[in-house]
């Protein structure tokens, strides 16, 4: 009995070493991969949606049936915590239901809430009462060819499938047709399969570098991605098409990034480019050259933390902002709120145009025409509006009325109010759409602003 005893002791004693050698072999295999995967798996998501098939019965008489459906598959990256998703507008177009599965296996129902279909790009929001972890952010300022990537997403449906492999080639231009053009993609020979569009290309720290966007049919090994720091201005702009137009605070930043880090580390900071007189921004002291720290409790790094930041803001709130200035810093109270003349201006371009519109980064403008200085993101078309009937779409650029420019809602109500208007008709308007100007005319009615 006592030999039994002693043999089961050392047959355990067995054990724990076999079980020890084991855990020591896992752990030398968590690969950079490994840890890369790890880092950003949890701010991937699985996205299914349903499409409405349309009947092509031409019956005028028959019994209307329920038109079938048909079941779509992308893929989402978390970018808030409240529950923000970014993916590819081509995954969401035209769906009637969206689901979204997070990484815990969890499954909502999710809104379609933002998109720009000349970048692809779309914004979903799901409801949930708990912070979400969000996508580590890199940037493709400074990708190699030849560097390792990686993608995740719910390739032709097996969720949050991995893939790995190298950057082929940077600034790629693909048409897609003769509506959809990318630019400046990135190349790459990690399986891309249906499913995986709108999911991250990954560095080997496990930052977003790249969107993935799309696979050339009948090739082996090329796929292309929408570079990260394009996406992120994107995103950006969806985001501030979100918050009440009454919410601004007078203020433009300029995105700024450090990639001399040996080590591989990405530094951003954003730094205030111009501030509107008499704006809150203005009132609380803001100058060109701050650096934004923090604002509303949020730490800023890029325009995209800023724009986040006001988004569940109200009229009339007291924010705190953090600065540094040279090798200060510095706080102050502001209140974003539109003064009453803007406010006015906004509703009254919304009910004669049909039109939402934040400011557009000058130097997007800029890259199409060195001479204009700026122009107005459209963020929303009222259905049936002139704006509509006239091909506008979310995601254009309006950078002129009739000979005028338009930087602002002010520029606009000069155009509309003008003792000359009636001589304008058709209204011209001009704007940038796919990285090129194009224009055309808006009908208005006689008495629309009397």
């Amino acid at each position: 009995m006592a030999r039994q005893l002693m043999t089961g002791i050392l047959y355990g004693a067995v054990l724990v070493g076999m079980c020890g050698a084991v855990m020591g072999g896992a752990a030398a295999r968590r690969t950079a991969i490994v840890k890369a995967v790890e880092r950003a798996r949890p701010a991937v998501v699985s996205i299914q949606s349903e499409r409405q098939v349309r009947s092509t019965a031409s019956d005028d008489w028959a019994q209307p049936l329920p038109a079938p459906r048909s079941n779509g598959m992308g893929t989402g990256i978390l970018l808030d915590p409240r529950g923000y998703i970014l993916t590819n507008n081509h995954v969401v177009e035209d769906v009637t239901n969206i689901r979204v599965t997070l990484a815990d296996g969890s499954q909502h129902f999710a809104q379609l809430v933002a998109r720009n279909r000349e970048n692809d790009l779309a914004l979903l929001k799901i409801s949930i009462n708990r912070p979400l972890p969000t996508i580590p952010l890199g940037t493709s300022s400074d990708l190699m060819l030849g560097e390792t990537v990686i993608a995740i997403g719910n390739a032709f449906g097996y969720e949050q499938s991995i893939t790995v492999g190298v950057i082929s080639a940077l600034g790629r231009n693909v048409t897609l047709n003769r509506d959809l053009v990318y630019k400046n993609l990135i190349q790459t020979d990690a399986s891309i399969n249906p499913g995986n569009s709108g999911g991250p290309l990954l560095n080997i720290e496990g930052e977003l570098v790249g969107v993935n966007v799309a696979i050339r049919a009948g090739a082996q090994g090329i796929a292309f991605a929408l570079p990260v720091d394009h996406v992120l201005e994107v995103a950006s702009d969806l985001f501030a098409g979100l918050r009440a137009p009454e919410i601004q605070v007078g203020l433009r930043l300029r995105n700024c990034v450090d990639v001399s880090d040996p080590h591989g580390t990405v530094r951003r900071w954003a730094v205030v480019d111009r501030v509107e007189p008499d704006s809150p921004a203005a009132r609380a002291g803001l100058q060109p050259g701050d650096v934004i720290v923090e604002f509303n409790g949020w730490p800023i790094l890029h325009n995209l933390d800023w724009q986040r930041a006001l988004l569940d803001v109200h009229p009339g709130e007291s924010l705190s902002v953090k600065w540094r200035r040279g090798g200060e810093e510095f706080s102050a109270n502001l209140v974003v709120q539109r003064p009453a003349l803007e406010s006015g201006l906004t509703e009254v371009v919304w009910r004669v145009l049909g039109l939402r519109l934040v400011p557009a980064p000058p130097e997007q403008v800029q890259r199409v025409q060195a001479s204009l200085r700026g122009g107005l993101t459209v963020v929303a078309v009222a259905s049936n509006s002139p704006s509509e009937r006239a091909g506008i779409q979310p995601g254009d650029i309006l950078v002129g009325l009739h000979i005028w420019e338009t930087l602002s809602y002010e520029n606009i109500a000069y155009v509309l109010r003008h003792p000359d208007r009636a001589q304008f008709q058709p209204l011209r308007f001009f704007i940038i759409r796919q990285g090129a100007i194009q224009r055309g005319t808006l009908n208005l009615p006689e008495d629309v602003l009397r």
